[in-house]
C-alpha cells in the first residue's frame, strides 16, 4: 500500500471544498445540501468523457457544472411551485425566500454575456457557482489578479443592470 495521496480523493475534496463555499451563500433552508451538490457534480464529472487537464481545467469544469445543477434545481423548484405534480407549498417554503428566480436570471443573463465576453462570464461562473476566491479565479482563468478584478467589477455591473432589465421590462432598451 502506497503512502502517497489518492488522486481521486484529491480532486473530490477540492470539489467538495467548492461547493461547501458556494452553499454557504444560499439561505439555510436551501434543499439542495453542498454534500448533494458535490455528488451530484462528481457524478456528472465522473460519468462524462470530459478529462481535465490540470487543477485550473477541473475547477472551470467544476464551476460549470454547479451551475448547471443549481439552475436545474431551481427550475424544477419553480415548476413545482407552479403545480407541477407535487404536494403544496409547506410552512417552511413559504417562510424561507426563494433565490430560484433570481438564479434563472443570472443565468440567462450569464448565457447573454458569453456571448459578448465570454472570460467575463467564465470568472462569474468561477467566483459565484464556482466558490472561488478572486486570486483562485485569476489563477484558473490563467490572468493577472488586476485583470481578474476588472473583469469581475465589469461582469457584476454589466449583470446588475441586465438583470434589473429584466425585472422591470425594459431588457434590450
Amino acid at each position: 500500500m502506497s503512502d502517497e495521496p489518492d488522486p481521486l480523493e484529491a480532486v473530490y475534496d477540492e470539489l467538495r471544498r467548492l461547493a461547501a463555499r458556494r452553499m454557504a451563500s444560499e439561505s439555510a433552508g436551501h434543499s439542495l445540501s453542498p454534500t448533494a451538490l458535490v455528488h451530484e457534480a462528481w457524478a456528472r464529472l465522473a460519468a462524462g468523457s470530459v478529462v481535465w487537464n490540470d487543477r485550473n481545467h477541473f475547477l472551470r469544469l467544476a464551476a460549470v457544472c454547479m451551475r448547471r445543477i443549481l439552475v436545474d434545481h431551481a427550475r424544477r423548484r419553480g415548476a413545482a411551485k407552479r403545480g407541477g405534480g407535487t404536494p403544496g407549498e409547506t410552512l417552511d417554503d413559504v417562510a424561507q425566500p426563494e433565490r430560484s428566480e433570481e438564479l434563472l436570471a443570472l443565468d440567462e443573463a450569464l448565457g447573454d454575456m458569453a456571448l459578448e465576453r465570454p472570460d467575463h462570464a467564465r470568472l462569474v461562473e468561477l467566483r459565484f457557482f464556482g466558490g472561488l476566491s478572486s486570486d483562485e479565479a485569476a489563477q484558473a482563468l490563467g490572468v493577472s489578479a488586476s485583470t481578474a478584478d476588472r473583469m469581475w467589477r465589469y461582469a457584476r455591473g454589466w449583470l446588475q443592470i441586465r438583470i434589473a432589465g429584466d425585472i422591470t421590462g425594459d431588457a434590450g432598451n
